[in-house]
């Protein structure tokens, strides 16, 4: 009888081990999920948000813009999805994640595009930090960008008196655009795209 107990024991200690064991795991998995979907959502907006500057720094019309979003920003979006999936796919697509946004970051410039992590975030103060940095860049491509970035971050945030007094310098650094006029229609045009990509990743439009 005492053997028999004994072993019930035994057994039920074996039991609750593996039940914590379980719990644990799967609370670190639900939450490295959790944290990767994030991420790769996170990414996703900086990928497509830089599809459009580059639509800005390097031309192109709005369907152009929209292309270079897609290549950025749409692998982002499949690796969060397919965290629930089968591993190895899962590892595929973020590899492919982190390339395009590499690939990005070399077009952009590392400022730029930092400062595009910020916008995306709706911390502006930053993105005008790194935008000012990037728009003293010896890169022409470069400062073009870091200029975009600011008067994203200045138009995101209401501030377009700000923004105004960079379209002197966005004239004379992009080609594309030769007055004020022309400044403030693409301006307003990008930060409508800007809330539209937000949209799309079920993020607030607008900075609260």
């Amino acid at each position: 009888m005492l053997q028999k107990t004994a072993f019930m024991k035994t057994v039920m200690t074996i039991l609750i081990m593996l039940f914590a064991t379980t719990f644990i795991f799967w609370g670190c998995s639900k939450r490295s999920m959790e944290q990767g979907a994030q991420g790769g959502a996170t990414g996703a907006v900086v990928g497509a948000v830089g599809g459009l500057v580059t639509g800005l720094v390097f031309g192109g019309d709005a369907a152009e813009s929209a292309a270079r979003g897609a290549v950025y920003g749409g692998a982002t979006g499949a690796t969060a999805g397919a965290i629930s999936g089968a591993v190895a796919d899962s590892n595929e697509k973020k590899a492919r994640q982190t390339a395009e946004l590499k690939a990005l970051r070399k077009k952009l410039g590392d400022n730029a595009y930092q400062g595009l992590e910020a916008l995306v975030e709706c911390k502006h103060d930053i993105a005008q930090g790194f935008g000012r940095t990037a728009a003293k860049s010896g890169n022409a491509d470069y400062a073009l960008a870091g200029l975009w970035v600011q008067l994203l971050a200045y138009a995101d945030s209401n501030d377009m008196d700000s923004a105004h007094k960079l379209y002197p310098d966005l004239i004379d650094k992009d080609k594309n655009i030769s007055s004020d006029s022309q400044a403030e229609a693409e301006t307003q045009n990008a930060l409508k795209e800007l809330k539209e990509i937000r949209k799309k990743y079920k993020l607030p439009q607008t900075c609260g």
